[in-house]
């Protein structure tokens, strides 16, 4: 696990950097950081409207009485696309829009039901509750 985390704090920051610098390249550097500054309003703007969706949409499950899993998972997705969004660089911010667009975030959500299935079934999902008693 410790070795997936390494690769992925240091395999994106350089395909970032390395984007940045190619588009930066081509389109002008004052160009790159207006295109990061629009993509980081613009992402803050739809990570808030889809949360709201998404928020509703848990809150009207909970009304009908069912555990609103789906939408907690695509709730989990609107928050990363927001942080994605925010981080500035080119794949990030495709990374973060995608999860932005419902039918391709369900896409994300059927990928992580069925990482969570497979772990149920093999025995390696665990769920801790810790609780503050002060």
């Amino acid at each position: 696990m410790f070795f997936k985390l390494f690769s992925l704090f240091l395999i994106i920051p350089l395909v970032e950097i390395y984007l940045l610098v190619k588009i930066g390249g081509i389109i002008g550097a004052f160009n790159t950081v207006l295109v990061i500054l629009i993509t980081a309003s613009l992402g803050a703007y739809l990570t808030k409207s889809q949360g709201f969706r998404v928020l509703q949409q848990i809150q009207d499950a909970t009304r009908q009485g069912y555990m609103p899993g789906n939408e907690l998972l695509h709730g989990l997705f609107v928050l990363v696309g927001g942080f994605a969004l925010l981080t500035p660089g080119f794949l990030t911010d495709a990374i973060g829009f995608s999860m932005l667009i419902p039918p391709v975030r369900e896409i994300y959500v059927g990928i992580a039901k069925g990482i969570i299935r497979k772990k149920i079934e093999q025995g390696n999902f665990q769920m801790r509750m810790y609780t503050d008693f002060r």
